[in-house]
């Protein structure tokens, strides 16, 4: 049994600490403010068994907002996802909204929403996060069960909310949790916001007194599940999204499919989704089917790493006679999928691919709804990072196509931004599974991917006589072949990245804004470059890049003169150098494998040239 925190206190002041004084300024701090048992321990033992280092590490860095919010390890220390760092950013996050929302009608009638998934610690952290602002008068909506990511954007736009949490560490590892925080339009948070409330929360890191007090939860008028206001009109605007016509096909359609979860909590969702557009039910991967946060049968529950995560999927989908393959991320946020072929193997669809396949859909589906209607005022969506083939599928057909930077955050904000213009938004998409239709989520929707994905191959199949993977290669007959490359490297030392990074942008002999001409000894050469750490832009008169710039992530795009484009990045979620290549042909061009081998050889070259795994001891993915 863990101490009491006063006889702590008492422990600490009797005790002769490391004698460095920050460090030991914090540990006072840490068993003055943390209330959690299990945690107040692990810095006693640490203190105890004077391991300063790990007390440093924990103790004198903090968690920043890095990608729409928080995610780390759940462990004490401030560096780290723990019950007294979730009050400390609620108090900061309260803090901020009063500054921007200074009335307190909307504190207490518009309010913020609080949703949670099934890992450890997800609905306490909610909880506290819930305290924190009835202590504060908000009304606080509190989902009481499981729900998956878009169910917090959704409400927040449903109910008007001021903003809105979801705790979450999506795909990491079980060690892992987060905290990802929503704006009032309802899309992840951006800059200014992200900078505005790290400061809120530096500004306010001593906890409440009432933090911890669960009773201002009891009988509270102020504190309301959503869950009967916000979900049946989600799945009604699901069902209206489509057309109607298709809810008979969908339904007679002999297509099966196989469907997990991944342990999360997308089960009951899509479950929900297949019966409003009558789509009949799916097999279930029932080992994958309830929450679990151990992640028993996949250590790594993301369904982007490809066969190795879908391992039981397939086998389930097998023993079905399954065609198609469906899997959500334990968040249900992304999406993978993934079609038998005639050999009896399943092909995995990239991201990318799907973007295209999605993308179609969505076209064909405004097309059916509005027949020889001007496509001008349409708009669709994709990140720097992926295929561009909604750019050639827009050249074609005459709509607009707009790129952002990397993530949801900014091309749900984007979606937003479009629609108060009047402009319709069809479809955004990033190669990393992500999908989102209209902009009644203004985030990836995972849920709604499934129906829709579902939905087209019924299609396709019955209206079209196609598979998933003959519309692919039809879409690349009409607008280009496209072939990507999405990978990644390990590496957990951050100098390391930076120095590697750094080593590209003085690459002749330390100049400033040097970067590499070609790889393989000049057999490709490099057209332009753009350093969004920087906003170097070598295509540009003034040098200067035109997408927003970021000097707290690495992101450099190669383009070369065969028209291939490499992109090198950071992750903001997880220790990993992300790399993308792309190589689109036009609608003539037919010689598809000879581009892809070309591109196969590039990155390749390019990983090793600029990364140097070897050298720098990086893990290469593993297939």
């Amino acid at each position: 049994m863990c101490t009491p925190a006063g006889q702590l206190m008492r422990e600490i002041k009797n005790m002769t600490l490391s004698g460095d004084k920050e460090l030991d300024d914090q540990i006072r701090k840490w068993v003055r403010w943390d209330k959690c048992p299990s945690t107040s321990c692990q810095i006693m033992d640490a203190v105890r068994a004077k391991d300063w280092d790990t007390l440093r590490k924990r103790l004198c860095n903090r968690i920043t907002f890095g990608t729409a919010g928080l995610r780390a390890t759940m462990r004490a220390g401030f560096d780290s996802m723990n019950e007294l760092v979730v009050i400390q950013t609620a108090q900061g996050l309260c803090e901020y909204i009063k500054e921007q929302y200074p009335n307190r009608e909307d504190w207490t009638e518009r309010g913020v929403v609080f949703g949670y998934d099934g890992r450890y610690n997800s609905h306490r952290f909610a909880e506290l996060s819930a305290i924190v602002f009835l202590n504060n008068d908000f009304k606080v909506w509190l989902y009481k069960r499981y729900v998956p990511t878009p169910m917090v954007p959704y409400a927040i736009v449903r109910l008007q909310c001021l903003a809105g949490v979801m705790v979450t560490a999506s795909h990491n590892p079980k060690e892992d949790n987060g905290y990802k925080v929503y704006w009032s339009n309802g899309a992840q948070i951006i800059p200014p916001h992200d900078e505005g409330i790290q400061e809120a929360i530096m500004n306010n890191l001593e906890p409440s007194a009432s933090s911890t007090d669960d009773s201002v939860m009891c009988a509270n008028s102020m504190l309301e599940d959503p869950y009967d206001i916000v979900v049946p009109p989600y799945f009604d605007a699901l069902k209206k999204s489509l057309n109607c016509t298709m809810f008979e096909s969908n339904n007679k359609c002999g297509l099966s499919f196989t469907y997990t979860a991944m342990h999360g909590v997308g089960y009951e969702f899509v479950k929900m989704a297949f019966a409003k557009v009558n789509l009949k039910p799916f097999n279930s991967v029932c080992e994958q089917q309830e929450p679990d946060p151990e992640f028993p049968t996949t250590p790594t529950p993301n369904p982007e790493e490809g066969k190795t995560s879908l391992d039981l999927a397939i086998k389930t989908a097998k023993a079905k006679c399954s065609q198609i393959i469906l899997a959500n991320d334990p968040d249900a946020d992304r999406l993978a999928v993934a079609e038998v072929g005639d050999d009896g193997n399943y092909k995995l669809f990239t991201g990318n691919e799907v973007g295209a396949l999605l993308g179609w859909w969505a076209l064909e589906l405004y097309k059916i709804r509005n027949p020889g209607g001007d496509l001008s005022n349409v708009v669709m969506i994709g990140s720097t990072v992926s295929s561009k083939i909604l750019r050639s599928m827009a050249e074609e057909e005459g709509f607009q196509y707009i790129e952002t930077l990397t993530g949801f955050k900014w091309m749900g904000n984007k979606a937003i931004e479009q629609q108060a213009a009047g402009k319709t938004v069809l479809f955004a998409f990033e190669e990393a599974i992500g999908y989102m239709f209209g902009t009644a989520v203004p985030d990836k929707d995972g849920v709604s991917a499934a129906a829709h994905l579902a939905t087209m191959a019924c299609y396709l199949r019955c209206q079209l006589c196609m598979t998933l993977q003959e519309k692919l290669r039809d879409i690349y007959e009409s607008y280009g072949f496209s072939t990507t490359i999405a990978s990644y490297v390990i590496c957990r030392c951050p100098p390391l990245i930076e120095q590697i990074f750094e080593r590209l942008r003085t690459w002749d002999e330390g100049k400033a804004d040097t970067y590499p001409t070609s790889i393989m000894d000049g057999e490709y050469e490099i057209e332009n470059v753009c350093d969004l750490t920087t906003g170097y832009d070598s295509s540009t008169s003034d040098k200067k890049a035109t997408l927003p710039t970021s000097s707290s992530s690495q992101m450099i795009t190669f383009t070369f003169k065969n028209g291939a484009v490499i992109t090198l990045r950071t992750s903001g979620t997880e220790p990993k150098m992300k790399y993308y290549a792309e190589m689109r042909a036009k609608p003539e061009v037919k010689n598809w494998t000879k581009l892809s081998n070309t591109l196969n050889t590039m990155v390749e070259a390019a990983v090793e040239e600029f990364y140097e795994p070897k050298k720098n001891g990086l893990q290469r993915k593993k297939d």
